[in-house]
Parts: C-alpha cells; sequence; structure tokens
C-alpha cells in the first residue's frame, strides 16, 4: 500500500523547515537556533498532573499582559510564536483562495506553514539593506490575507523602520492583517510596536519565552492583538495549548524576579556581542559583520559553506545561511557565552585564507 499516496498533494511536495535540531550535529558550543547559552533552573509548585489545564492559564495571561504593557484580553498563550503563526493562517485564510505575504530573507516557517494548510505563500524580496519593498507589497496584495514582517528580523538582525511599518499598516487596512514577529524584541525592547494596538484593530504582535527568557525548550509563545483578532483566534487553539508544567514555569519566568534575571541575561548577551562584533573582522576569512538588535550576528565569511563545515567538524555548531535570498557566504552565529565565542574566533582564525 502507498501510504505517501494519501497524503494531500501539497504535503507530499512540502520541503520542511529544517530546525537546528533536525540538522542535527555532535557539539560542544551550540551556537546555531539563537538559544541562551546556560539552562536556567525551575522548580515545579503545582502537582496537579491528573487534571487537565486551564486552555489560557490565567496567571501566566496576567503576567505576560502586564509585562508587555497590553491588557489581558489582548493575549492569547500558545505553543511558541510558531504556533501563533499557524493560528492565524488558520483563522484567516482560505486554503486554495488567499494568501499570506513576507519578505525574505526571513524566518521560514511562515512559508511553511502556509504551504501546510494549502495556502499560498507570496514574497516580496527585502530590499538591499534588508528593509521592507513597500511599492512592491503594495503592488503584490491581491487576495493577501496576512503580511508577516520580522523586526529584528531573523536571521538578518536588522530592525525594520518604524516609518515602513506604520506605512505597511496604513497599506493593509481592510484587506488584511499584519504579524510583526517580536521574538528577540527583549534586546531592543524600545522598538515594540505593543504600544500602536490602539491604532490599528488589524495589527498583530509575536511573542516567545524561547530567547531572551532561556526557555527554548518549554515552548510558550504569545500573539497579541485586539480582542477581535484574539477571539478567533481561540476558536482554533487546541483545547489545551499549554500543559501543566509549561505554564507553572512560564508564570514563574514572568514574575518580577524573573523579568529582572531576563534583563540582566540581555545585558550580558549584549556585551558579548558586542565583543564578538568588534573582534570578528580581524579574522582574515570574515568579510563582513552585519549589525544586530538581536542575540545573533549575520557573518559574511570567504567560502562559507566550507568554513562552516569545518566549524562543525570541531564541535562549533552554527547556522550556514548560504541559500538564503542575498544571503550567499552568510554564517549566523548565536551569542553564547564569552568562552564560546572566543572558541569560534579562534576556529576562524585558523581556516585557511586562499
Amino acid at each position: 500500500m502507498n501510504i505517501e499516496a494519501l497524503a494531500r498533494k501539497n504535503v507530499r511536495e512540502l520541503t520542511p523547515y529544517l530546525s537546528a535540531r533536525r540538522l542535527g550535529g555532535k557539539g560542544d558550543v551550540w551556537l546555531n537556533a539563537n538559544e541562551y547559552p546556560l539552562a536556567p533552573e525551575f522548580q515545579l509548585t503545582s502537582q496537579n498532573l491528573n487534571r487537565y489545564p486551564e486552555c489560557q492559564p490565567a496567571q501566566v495571561i496576567e503576567r505576560y499582559a502586564a509585562y508587555a504593557g497590553v491588557n489581558k484580553e489582548q493575549v492569547v498563550v500558545c505553543r511558541g510564536a510558531d504556533e501563533a503563526i499557524e493560528l492565524l493562517i488558520r483563522a484567516f485564510c482560505e486554503p486554495g483562495k488567499d494568501a499570506i505575504l513576507y519578505c525574505p530573507p526571513t524566518y521560514g516557517m511562515y512559508g511553511v506553514s502556509a504551504e501546510t494548510f494549502g495556502v499560498e505563500r507570496r514574497t516580496v524580496p527585502a530590499k538591499q539593506d534588508w528593509q521592507l519593498d513597500l511599492p512592491a507589497i503594495a503592488a503584490n496584495l491581491d487576495n493577501v490575507k496576512l503580511i508577516y514582517a520580522c523586526s529584528p528580523n531573523n536571521p538578518t538582525g536588522n530592525l525594520l523602520n518604524p516609518d515602513d511599518l506604520r506605512q505597511l499598516l496604513e497599506m493593509a487596512q481592510g484587506k488584511a492583517l499584519v504579524a510583526v514577529d517580536e521574538a528577540y524584541i527583549e534586546f531592543c525592547p524600545q522598538a515594540s510596536v505593543a504600544g500602536w494596538l490602539k491604532d490599528y484593530p488589524h495589527l498583530v504582535i509575536l511573542r516567545t519565552l524561547s530567547k531572551a527568557f532561556a526557555l527554548a525548550g518549554l515552548r510558550c509563545g504569545f500573539a497579541l492583538a485586539n480582542p477581535d483578532v484574539i477571539n478567533l483566534l481561540l476558536k482554533v487553539i487546541a483545547p489545551y495549548p499549554l500543559s501543566a508544567p509549561v505554564a507553572d514555569i512560564a508564570a514563574q519566568a514572568l514574575s518580577s524576579e524573573g523579568i529582572a534575571v531576563m534583563r540582566q541575561r540581555v545585558s550580558e548577551l549584549a556585551a558579548n556581542r558586542s565583543w564578538l562584533q568588534q573582534v570578528l573582522p580581524e579574522c582574515a576569512c570574515v568579510e563582513q559583520v552585519f549589525p544586530s538588535e538581536s542575540n545573533y550576528l549575520l557573518v559574511r565569511v570567504t567560502a562559507a559553506s566550507n568554513a562552516f563545515k569545518s566549524l562543525w567538524d570541531q564541535g562549533i555548531i552554527l547556522r550556514d545561511q548560504n541559500k538564503q535570498p542575498s544571503l550567499a557566504n552568510c554564517i549566523r552565529i548565536t551569542i553564547g557565552t564569552r568562552s564560546e565565542c572566543q572558541r569560534v574566533v579562534d576556529a576562524l582564525n585558523c581556516l585557511p585564507t586562499a
């Protein structure tokens, strides 16, 4: 029996998103997934594992709303920002009719999620400086229901121009939702557009505890939006999206003490990023280090694929971006501990220059 023939055609033809863990590797310096380099310590405070959890854990919602500066009615919590990406497509896009739009190079799950649901993926490449090409977006909005804009952008690390984001929101008014992915906003909190929700009913903001909160393994994310959007997302979300242990730890991370610890982590990583940004250009193989407002650096190196494999073989696992649009010979380096960053610099300095 040909099981594959039973699958939907678009799934058979789907190229899955290759996450850092799916790519594998055997290393002791893991700088490929934009994770915090050290494990935080939490203790479970509830043992009610015989009961189903709340669909939307009240304490998590209340604490995240207070942290983000929004009302609790403007928050939905889900299994990472990845689930929020999918919830938006499920709630707002008709398969075979509607489209999403995004601007590569950017996060790959926007396109994969759309393709999984049989929704058209429409791409408008970013400009040379990785800002939005607004005229090209305007020319491609027919049947678009969702626009994804990542700021700071992954993998380039740059912030999108706020004036451009406002123009994008004005352009999409009455036509589409604009989802601004702020997975890395803790590294530049002044750039958040959460305060814009009162002005734009079609704005959605994606957040996560995976990066600055050091909880990538927890799989806890959020969508911030106005209540009309939130209520629609709650119609299509799973009955119990967060397990009780996840909600327990998320609430602890969002306590005043947890937020203070997160901000200390951000300060430490920013210092390591600044140091790495200064020393990388001294490596003979490094052609360019791009500015970043996140917990990673995008670096253009000579013969990037060879450099990536050489460090991989030494147990230093980075992320090869060479095949992304406009990112030829680029590698993304997550900011780790100072010693891990030093390992990267040492290994790059040992690469042949010819």
